[in-house]
């Protein structure tokens, strides 16, 4: 740890800011996408919560378009910060001009910001693309994932697929219980989200 200190003390105080940056901006990113992917959010954008949740409605969920696609939303000021670093220590050496590299720095960072607006709206696609009407699943044969009870007595979970994306729904019964792995066909859709099921 020492000769890593007594590295970085020995660089000049403009590249120094620089790697404070780069590190700093590097770490926030790579736990901001770990939490993204591990589905359990993410850091304030001003507005709203960052996270990946899939879900389109209104609310506060966090890549919606009023948040992460904010130009001056926390997120993008990281990606606008990860990339003025990291291109400041690239190309110490190769721009000795101290504005001329700010400059280059700032154009690349803005990059890295349009990059990750692009991403986000070919994500936000996927999404839109993903999306399913419930009442659509009326008529259709599908797989009972956890176990149904009988008599309409409790909630069991059926797999079912629209668009080529599987969902698991919660089901229910009126008639008898039925096991994991069986195949069911909906009858009916009760409260936009519960799916009442028969054997097939």
């Amino acid at each position: 740890m020492s000769v890593l200190s007594e590295w970085f003390n020995q660089l000049d105080p403009t590249l120094r800011v620089y790697w404070g940056i780069a590190i700093f901006a590097s770490i926030v990113v790579i736990i901001q996408m770990a939490m993204s992917f591990a589905g359990t959010g993410d850091v304030d954008t001003g507005d709203v919560d960052v996270d990946f949740d899939a879900d389109t409605d209104a609310d506060a969920d966090s890549l919606d378009h009023a948040g992460a696609m904010h130009l001056l939303s926390i997120r993008n000021v990281f990606y606008f910060l990860l990339g003025f670093g990291w291109t400041g220590i690239s190309l110490w050496y190769t721009i000795p001009n101290p504005i001329v590299l700010a400059l280059v720095a700032a154009l690349v960072g803005c990059l890295f910001v349009g990059i990750f607006l692009f991403l986000f709206r070919q994500m936000m696609k996927l999404q839109s693309n993903g999306a399913f009407d419930i009442n659509d699943s009326v008529g259709k044969v599908c797989d009972v994932y956890l176990r149904i009870p009988a008599n309409n007595q409790g909630l069991g979970k059926v797999q079912i697929s629209f668009n080529g994306s599987v969902q698991e729904l919660d089901a229910r019964t009126p008639g008898e219980q039925i096991m994991s792995g069986a195949k069911v066909r909906v009858l009916r859709v009760i409260d936009n989200k519960v799916l009442e099921v028969e054997p097939a």
